[in-house]
Order: C-alpha cells, then sequence, then structure tokens
C-alpha cells in the first residue's frame, strides 16, 4: 500500500479490526518513509449490475452517485453518515439479490425513496419532488398526507380495537 503522502511502498500495518457487521476491514498503517499513519478499508468487492438509464443508456453502477443523492435530499438535516452508509449497503444487497445483469435507474430511486421514507421525511419529500419531477405545489401536498397517514396495518389494529 503506498503512502497517500510520500507515495512510498514501504508502509507497515499496525493495527486491524473488523467491522461489527463483518463486511470490512479497518486498517492503521504507517509509512516508514515519512512516519505518517492512514487508515485503509478493505472489503468485498462485487459486481454490480449495469444501471439502464430512463433514455434507454447503460452505464456502470456508481455507489457515490447513489451517496449523492441521499446527500443532497439530507442537506443539513440531523441523520448520521453511518445511517446512510448501512442504507446504501441495504440497497446494494438488494438489488444484488435479484441477480440480475442490469438494474433500471428507476429501480435504484425507488429504493432510495424507501431507505429516504425510513429516515427522514423532510429529505424523502425533498428527494421525491425531483425524483418524481412536480410540477405543482398539489404534487407536495399529496406527498405529505400521504406521510400522515396510517398505514393498512395500522388501520387494522385501529379498527380491531
Amino acid at each position: 500500500m503506498k503512502c497517500p503522502y510520500c507515495k512510498s511502498d514501504d508502509t507497515a500495518v499496525i493495527d486491524t479490526r473488523v467491522s461489527e457487521d463483518g463486511s470490512s476491514i479497518r486498517r492503521r498503517r504507517e509509512c516508514q518513509q515519512c512516519e505518517k499513519r492512514f487508515t485503509t478499508y478493505e472489503r468485498v468487492e462485487l459486481a454490480m449490475p449495469a444501471v439502464v438509464k430512463t433514455s434507454g443508456y447503460r452505464t456502470a453502477y456508481d455507489r457515490e452517485k447513489v451517496r449523492t443523492g441521499f446527500a443532497r435530499a439530507l442537506h443539513k438535516r440531523p441523520v448520521p453518515t453511518q445511517y446512510v452508509d448501512a442504507a446504501i449497503d441495504r440497497i446494494e444487497s438488494r438489488i444484488l439479490a435479484r441477480g440480475e445483469r442490469e438494474v433500471s435507474s428507476r429501480t435504484i430511486g425507488e429504493m432510495v425513496m424507501a431507505e429516504l421514507k425510513k429516515m427522514d421525511s423532510v429529505a424523502y419529500i425533498r428527494f421525491a419532488s425531483v425524483y418524481e419531477d412536480f410540477q405543482r405545489v398539489d404534487e407536495f401536498r399529496e406527498k405529505v398526507l400521504e406521510l400522515k397517514r396510517p398505514g393498512r396495518k395500522a388501520r387494522a389494529r385501529a379498527g380491531a380495537k
């Protein structure tokens, strides 16, 4: 591993830890040349399916694009970064579980919306307004009212009492 500071190849691992969920390994390293320390992460790299855009254009899946979508929706919202990382991991797991060679950008967008809905209602509305291309205030109102309505399970429980 090259040192990010002096580019030397002579680095040593001084500490190794496995993440809580066992999906990655964190290594603390020290450069033998400049003596600076840095952290690296090791995790399995799986071949993600190609993303098919609405135009029909195909592109490689890009985790950073998904992260950017979350970041824009969650701008100045009190949601910790680890929640976003966990949500992206869940989305990627669902995509891989489908076992398909291609996934539509629409499917990914819907997965992001579902994760945001659980995380933060303001971020969910922000993302939905862009993703679903709201043109009228009524569309915002309907989405907000949709969040306020109790789900089928909640209505069923209320009726059972």
